[in-house]
């Protein structure tokens, strides 16, 4: 009870009555107690796992969630859920588990908290899937709930300069062109990653961070904080007793996460010149809350949006250095002034977006992270939405730190990354090439697998902005270069990119947000006509099922759309 309230939304069903003695007696054997059957019952979701640097820390962050639940009048549970190393899985088999782990760690929060009758969620997220699985649960099943991200990996340093994990990706590329030793490279592989915390550039990770902030999902703040930052526990503690507050005040998740909200973390996304993969995300998060949004949205939003951050994967910094100057909060504050984000939005404080932004500290003076507004880096936010005949129902391009806008060169097609990778490897990719990299699709890969091998080889092999690369797989938001991901329909489909053949010309326009191929219609029905779709690349388990559930890239690649 609070203030005479019970704040029991759904976990009444198991603490009272008589018939319920069998239910609480196992979490009697927890560590309940009369006292806390009167509570609301607060599951606390921890992605905590050894399997990579993003995670490791998280276990920690969920015994302070637990704590600030219990300080406040609840009485918790922490539950785990999986995650996958993007990094450890990328460039082999194993990327293609990890889109589907997206699917999987949403089911699991949402099957977990549902047979348990959670009243409340803190979820704890770190690897690039978590934050959008987590929103996706907490979307699908509306209960009070507050998001914390654990937080950026601090830069490495190698010969004191700062380096991280795409810098160990761009280092193969350096070395197989004979740029690099075998003992540099190995120093390289040594000094990128210091310790926990997610990668350390507007990557996906990051980028999904900032969103969900931007969204009201997040403490103010706390999605720039440092892993190892004490601020981090504070923030997980703090998350425990807001997620009290929320139900106090009757606060849910589809009250917060609305189509203004995706607005603001699509302008937030497009000033950062974040990831391609905010694209698939934020469309699956709006799907769970019943948003429709489409990828329009993001070309309507990205035409008024500057892109101000020099961050890597195409700047110089990282979000440690932003969260230094001010952090996402800092960033949100100037976008609000110029007209651009929703103040209007609530948000898990229980406050408007505004209110939360009039308590933040503008972003330093003199400081070179965020550029002014009227001195951007690009005019317009730098994801771009395609269409074409390559593409008809889109594409995605990231153009930050490009200074070419359009890119017209012959296809060079293969069916496979192996196979692609080989081809580089043997210099048969050249300047003015379009590599062409299909059958990765959601259902074609299976699990849309990200391309940061491909890319880092390429611009390790100095031909970065020399070589379009098109596909209907992903980039992981280290990649960058002249690239298009998210091709849709895909090739397993019979989408136009299953089409293509070597030496076709493709154009890339950017400014005219096009995506085209030099082909007569008559030609094209042709080679459609002969087109024979290849049977799924798996038959069991469960990539299988993912295969055969999973939906367009561009309506997020999700596997609960049934028509």
């Amino acid at each position: 009870m609070a203030n005479g309230k019970d704040l029991r939304i759904r976990s009444k069903v198991i603490s009272e009555g008589a018939n319920r003695v069998p239910n609480r007696a196992m979490l009697r054997a927890v560590g309940f107690t009369d006292d806390d059957f009167k509570k609301p019952m607060i599951g606390v979701a921890s992605t905590w796992s050894e399997v990579t640097p993003c995670n490791m820390h998280i276990n920690e962050l969920a015994i302070q969630a637990k704590q600030g639940v219990r300080n406040h009048g609840g009485a918790p549970l922490i539950f785990n859920t999986i995650t996958v190393s993007d990094g450890i899985s990328m460039g082999h088999g194993g990327m293609l588990f990890s889109l589907p782990s997206r699917e999987a760690i949403a089911d699991s929060i949402e099957i977990v908290a549902g047979a348990e009758r959670f009243d409340g969620i803190v979820a704890i997220g770190g690897c690039d899937k978590n934050t959008p699985a987590c929103l996706m649960a907490i979307g699908r099943l509306n209960i009070p709930s507050v998001y914390v991200y654990g937080g950026t990996i601090q830069p490495g340093n190698l010969d004191g300069k700062n380096v991280d994990i795409v810098s160990a990706f761009e280092a193969v590329g350096q070395y197989h062109d004979g740029k690099m030793t075998d003992e540099q490279l190995h120093k390289v592989e040594c000094s990128v990653c210091p310790g926990p915390g997610s990668c350390g550039g507007m990557y996906t990770a990051n980028t999904m961070a900032a969103a969900a902030e931007a969204m009201g999902m997040c403490l103010p703040g706390s999605s720039s904080t440092p892993a190892i930052s004490t601020d981090k526990a504070a923030e997980c503690a703090a998350a425990g007793k807001q997620v009290i507050s929320l139900l106090e005040q009757e606060i849910y998740p589809r009250d917060i996460m609305t189509k203004k909200a995706f607005e603001n973390a699509i302008t937030v996304v497009m000033a950062l010149g974040g990831s391609t993969n905010a694209f698939l995300h934020l469309l699956a998060i709006a799907h769970s809350v019943e948003v429709d949004l489409t990828l329009d949205d993001f070309e309507r939003i990205r035409l008024r949006v500057p892109h101000l951050a020099d961050l890597k994967p195409s700047g110089q910094y990282v979000m440690q250095d932003l969260n230094e100057i001010g952090g996402i909060p800092g960033v949100m504050k100037l976008l609000l002034a110029e007209g651009l984000l929703h103040g209007d939005c609530l948000t898990v404080t229980g406050k408007t977006l505004a209110e939360n932004l009039a308590k933040a500290t503008p972003l330093q003076n003199g400081q070179e992270i965020i550029r002014p507004l009227d001195k951007p880096l690009k005019p317009n936010g730098p994801l771009v939405v395609l269409r074409g005949n390559l593409a008809p129902e889109g594409a995605v391009a990231k153009m930050s730190g490009m200074k070419k806008q359009q890119f017209s060169g012959p296809a060079k097609v293969y069916d496979s990354e192996e196979d692609a990778t080989k081809a580089i490897m043997k210099n048969e990719i050249q300047q003015g090439d379009v590599l062409v990299i299909r059958y990765c699709g959601p259902k074609g890969g299976p699990g849309m697998p990200e391309m940061l091998s491909v890319t880092a080889l390429i611009v390790g092999k100095g031909l970065g902005g020399e070589v379009a690369l098109i596909t209907d797989g992903r980039f992981s938001g280290g990649s960058h270069g002249f690239v298009v991901g998210h091709v849709s329909p895909e090739a397993q489909v019979g989408g136009p990119i299953s089409l293509l053949r070597n030496g076709d010309i493709i154009t890339i326009d950017s400014e005219k947000q096009e995506i085209m191929f030099q082909v007569t219609e008559e030609e094209l029905a042709g080679r459609a006509q002969a087109w024979v779709q290849p049977p799924l690349k798996v038959s069991s388990g469960v990539l299988a099922k993912y295969a055969r559930l999973v939906s367009s890239a561009s309506r997020g690649a999700v596997t609960d759309i049934f028509e």
